[in-house]
């Protein structure tokens, strides 16, 4: 769904419409779940139905950024620069060299945003305020966060209307989701009313084995029709991408992780 924003130009009297796209954090407080992998090629399967994708890399490991073929030490700027209001949003937004698909990088830098915002000014909005530039560019905002409810994620939360949380399908995957969707509602309630948990998404599901059912089972079982129904595979290809710098939907198009993460996108699109 895309919303539009009424906005009257002076002396007119005429309305005209800014567009305000879907903004998306795509969270787990547990690292190593999919997070980066569903960022990349979520994004980019959804750039291949015509719709505009910017990719906020806001992890100070900068996997996303990695992942789509740029080296953090040849970066001009990057998401620090633009949180700390060093640089606009618009100098450091990168073209990832795939029709509809942008890119604002992350460097190993941002890992000081934490320490650095600490005491500024309503700290929580600094990502929503420097990204207002852009916004209306697109149609879809995706944004990679780190591993840990922090400063950079609250921004990110703050900043979104939506959650989509990738759970992996292995043993102590639920670990610390009762934490995570309580702190969605934290910020619901202090900072975001907007906010919601959309789509929860199993990654990295083995059909093999008992466990990834299990899991599978619970997660539906707990959050309902929230859950997609594209799950997506355990897959070498999928790991091997990154190493290219290409999402998978490049990579190996025909893939089963490339489809698996085509499909999703149409679920995603269909909300």
């Amino acid at each position: 769904m895309l919303w539009a924003m009424s906005i009257i130009s002076p002396g007119d009297g005429q309305s005209t419409y800014k567009k305000s796209p879907r903004i998306i954090a795509i969270a787990n407080q547990k690292g190593g779940v999919g997070k980066t992998t569903t960022t990349i090629n979520l994004g980019a399967a959804i750039a291949e139905n015509d719709k505009k994708v910017l990719i906020i890399d806001l992890d100070p490991q900068s996997n996303t950024t990695t992942g789509l073929g740029f080296s953090t030490k040849e970066l001009k700027s990057s998401t620090y620069q633009v949180i700390i209001q060093e640089n606009t949003a618009s100098e450091a937004i990168l073209d990832v060299g795939i029709k509809n698909l942008h890119l604002l990088p992350s460097s190993l830098e941002l890992a000081g945003a934490e320490i650095e915002l600490v005491t500024a000014l309503s700290r929580e909005q600094r990502l929503t305020r420097a990204l207002d530039e852009v916004i209306s560019n697109y149609d879809f905002i995706l944004i990679d966060c780190p591993p840990a409810l922090g400063i950079l994620t609250v921004n990110a939360l703050c900043f979104a209307k939506e959650v989509i949380v990738p759970i992996q399908c292995e043993y102590y995957a639920l670990e610390g989701l009762g934490q995570l969707v309580g702190n969605v509602d934290l910020v619901k309630s202090n900072l975001n009313p907007e906010l919601e948990i959309s789509k929860i998404v199993l990654v990295m599901y083995d059909s093999r084995t008992k466990i990834s059912k299990q899991v599978a089972d619970e997660v539906r079982e707990y959050f309902g029709e929230r859950v997609c129904n594209q799950m997506i595979p355990r897959s070498v290809r999928l790991s091997e991408a990154p190493s290219y710098g290409q999402p998978i939907t490049v990579f190996d198009p025909t893939s089963r992780g490339a489809v698996a993460y085509k499909e999703l996108a149409k679920e995603v699109l269909n909300e």
